[in-house]
């Protein structure tokens, strides 16, 4: 019996979801081409608020929890373990104030509606993985617009989704990276609980009645310490909440 009702509600929420990229990729474009950067993000900003809070549908729970001071007047770098493609709306939701923008792997940036687009026009970095040149080439561009605007950039460490909840070991490259452009960033804790037991077996089906989490956690001043360090304590930090 849970099966066909993970059956039923997975095919209502994917609908809803499906139904919201084509109707916000159309407001996107309209967004940034008339009225531009700023109600582009507002649009975006909605379309992931319906993405997050229609896992409703599904009879799941979305929590998010903050127990981080955020500032606005510094870059900041989130840092989060990463489950599944579903803990990415309510990152950019949850995060809202701060647009944080994603390393993100290029072949994303083409063939989805509202996603695609946006990752090309938020400045965003996209990397090609098979290019090492070019993706520390676009973290780069991405450390240095952070610090010029004093923006905010997130990045899952791990490299890979981790559907099991058994977090791989953070790597230090891209974040390293960022924080050679501005290195005056702070270093932000997201800990994504739930996500991967809620799609075990790809996007369908759905495990209906999930509890989902995000919680972001004590913020890490990264001023003259080693980056192997930072994301030892950062990944701690997340590993503890997820316990």
């Amino acid at each position: 019996m849970k099966k066909i009702i993970d059956y039923l509600l997975s095919i209502i929420y994917l609908i809803h979801f499906g139904l919201s990229l084509l109707i916000f990729h159309v407001l996107q474009v309209i967004a940034l081409n008339i009225l531009g950067k700023k109600a582009h993000e507002k649009v975006v900003d909605y379309l992931n608020f319906f993405l997050t809070y229609g896992l409703y549908l599904t009879g799941s729970t979305v929590t998010l929890k903050n127990r981080a001071v955020i500032p606005d007047n510094r870059p900041i770098i989130f840092v989060a373990n990463h489950q599944s493609t579903f803990d990415i709306p309510a990152l950019i939701w949850f995060l809202r104030k701060r647009h944080p923008l994603f390393v993100s792997k290029i072949e994303l940036a083409k063939g989805i509606p509202s996603i695609s687009y946006n990752l090309r026009k938020s400045g965003a970095a996209l990397i090609n993985r098979k290019d090492g040149k070019q993706a520390v080439s676009e973290i780069l561009r991405l450390g240095n617009l952070i610090r010029e605007t004093t923006g905010a950039a997130i990045i899952f460490p791990e490299g890979t989704r981790t559907a099991s909840g058994i977090m791989k070991p953070f790597v230090a490259g891209g974040v390293a990276t960022l924080l050679k452009k501005s290195p005056e960033a702070l270093i932000i804790p997201v800990a994504v609980n739930g996500t991967g037991a809620f799609n075990p077996k790809g996007i369908f089906p759905l495990k209906s009645f999930s509890k989902l989490s995000w919680t972001t956690l004590p913020a890490i001043e990264p001023t003259g310490r080693k980056i192997e360090d930072i994301l030892l304590e950062a990944q701690e930090a997340i590993r503890a909440e997820l316990n």
